[in-house]
């Protein structure tokens, strides 16, 4: 039999190219948006079946798990991304974000992971981002959300690893999904950061319009997948390599002043 696969945010960019890769390879993909019933049909995979998930109402995230059943791998890839100076964020967008981004993946892989760790197998990939290892400017609030999430993951792989169960988490770096266009931003009037905020969001928006595709994303979420055992981290796109051996070797100082730098902030 086929392995059953939750692919949360299954109606654009990673996760629409996630579940269609998991289908090409044969597994029964279930995915998620909030409204199934308003899902265009040119967004919609053929032999994806699409269930409503709104992270951010706990009572659909129970209502999710309840109606998926028993599922061999979730991909945890719904999320907010979110622009704007500490400063600035409101509270109330941040708690939405982490809701989102963190909070909701943590409660649906509570609610499904018992189901895998009693069948003696299962693989959950949190989909991170680069900014979760490597912070960046007026991204504080999404960076933290993506920090957090690998961090779950990270912390809980030997809970789980002894029933057969892995967690991973695959951070991408800029990607062409049209990202840009959806990401919430905030900037007070009269703002004292305005400058270097349009910098950072230009040459941002610069990079992701260059950046990798969602479908080279996919196939590392299915190579994380399909590892027995995945890794802990699995980095794509933005010379993850180079990028991950320079903080390796340099002084955590000389690699936030550098990734500040690439942004056009100068001090």
């Amino acid at each position: 039999m086929s392995r059953v696969a939750l692919v949360t945010g299954a109606s654009s960019g990673i996760g629409l190219a996630t579940a269609k890769t998991l289908v090409d390879k044969g597994y029964r993909v279930l995915g998620t948006t909030r409204d199934p019933a308003r899902l265009a049909d040119d967004v919609r995979v053929p032999g994806v079946e699409y269930v409503a998930l709104d992270l951010t109402d706990p009572a659909s995230i129970e209502a999710c798990a309840a109606a998926v059943g028993a599922v061999d791998v979730l991909v945890n890839n719904a999320g907010e991304s979110q622009f704007g100076a500490l400063e600035e964020v409101p509270l109330d967008a941040i708690e939405r974000l982490f809701q989102t981004n963190v909070f909701g993946a943590v409660r649906l892989t509570q609610l499904l992971v018992p189901g895998m760790r009693e069948r003696g197998f299962g693989r959950v990939v949190m989909v991170g981002s680069m900014l979760g290892s490597f912070p960046l400017a007026f991204r504080s609030s999404y960076s933290a959300s993506k920090s957090a999430i690998r961090t779950f993951a990270t912390a809980s792989r030997h809970e789980l690893s002894p029933y057969g169960v892995w967690l991973t988490t695959v951070e991408p770096g800029s990607i062409a999904t049209g990202i840009s266009d959806r990401r919430t931003t905030y900037l007070a009037d009269g703002s004292p950061y305005a400058r270097d905020y349009n910098t950072v969001l230009n040459i941002l928006n610069g990079n992701e319009a260059k950046g990798i595709s969602a479908a080279r994303v996919a196939a590392t979420v299915l190579t994380a997948i399909e590892a027995d055992p995945p890794a802990v981290l699995y980095a794509v796109g933005s010379r993850a390599p180079l990028v991950f051996t320079l903080r390796r070797i340099a002084p955590r100082g000389v690699v936030e002043k550098l990734i500040s730098r690439a942004h056009g902030l100068k001090r």
